[in-house]
């Protein structure tokens, strides 16, 4: 038997909540400022995840990605983020369910996002206001974005517990790189803004199709 996981790291977007239209709605209005294409809403799920900067780049065209214009597509995304984050964003159904059964286990649950500091706390005061999160830690200056594991290792370190303890629990490859380059258990949910293929590919060694289906990991697996 392999004792079942003693914390939780989750990501946010894509798999406690889904924000991708909110995302989108304020990627498309810094690309209408500039004069430049707009895209569909889904295909913000293959530009998000590394961050802000890489989400401009990704949706600026290939012609207009220098660094300049990234700049200022950028301040305009988080201009229009800010008027735009929790108009469509909602946790996906069975979340808060999901949440409310961890916190009657009184395991330790954190979240490490690549959503910029100020926006992954304000949203996650918004929607799972009161939560006793044990730490809420977003993209900052001083540690180096997912898939870099320095964030989630981190959090093992303040939680007192081996990385080897702890699953990470995200809806892309970028979170199951971070969990395997990190020493946790992938787990890669089926909900979010990635494909079961691009999570097995990343090296998820664990697949939920509902948030339902985390809580059997928590007990004694083989």
């Amino acid at each position: 038997m392999t004792a079942a996981p003693r914390a939780l790291i989750f990501d946010l977007d894509g798999t406690l909540l889904d924000t991708l239209q909110d995302l989108a709605d304020s990627g498309n209005a810094a690309l209408a400022e500039l004069g430049l294409p707009e895209h569909p809403a889904d295909a913000y799920r293959l530009f998000v995840g590394l961050g802000v900067a890489e989400l401009v780049r990704r949706m600026l065209p290939e012609g207009r990605r220098d660094e300049a214009t990234i700049r200022r597509a950028g301040a305009l995304l988080m201009e229009e983020y800010t008027r735009r984050w929790n108009v469509m964003t909602r946790p996906y159904p069975g979340i808060p369910e999901l949440l409310e059964a961890l916190r009657a286990s009184g395991l330790p649950l954190c979240i490490l996002s690549n959503k910029p500091q100020d926006f992954t706390e304000l949203t996650v005061r918004e929607f799972f206001p009161g939560f006793p999160f044990a730490h809420v830690r977003g993209a900052r200056p001083e540690v180096p974005n997912k898939p870099h594991p320095a964030g989630a290792l981190a959090l093992a370190q303040e939680l007192g517990l081996a990385p080897g303890a702890m699953a990470f629990v995200g809806d892309s490859a970028t979170d199951m790189k971070t969990a395997r380059w990190a020493g946790m258990l992938p787990v890669g949910v089926l909900w979010g803004f990635r494909d079961r293929a691009e999570l097995t590919e990343g090296g998820a060694l664990r697949l939920l199709a509902s948030p339902a289906d985390l809580l059997p990991l928590l007990q004694d697996r083989d």
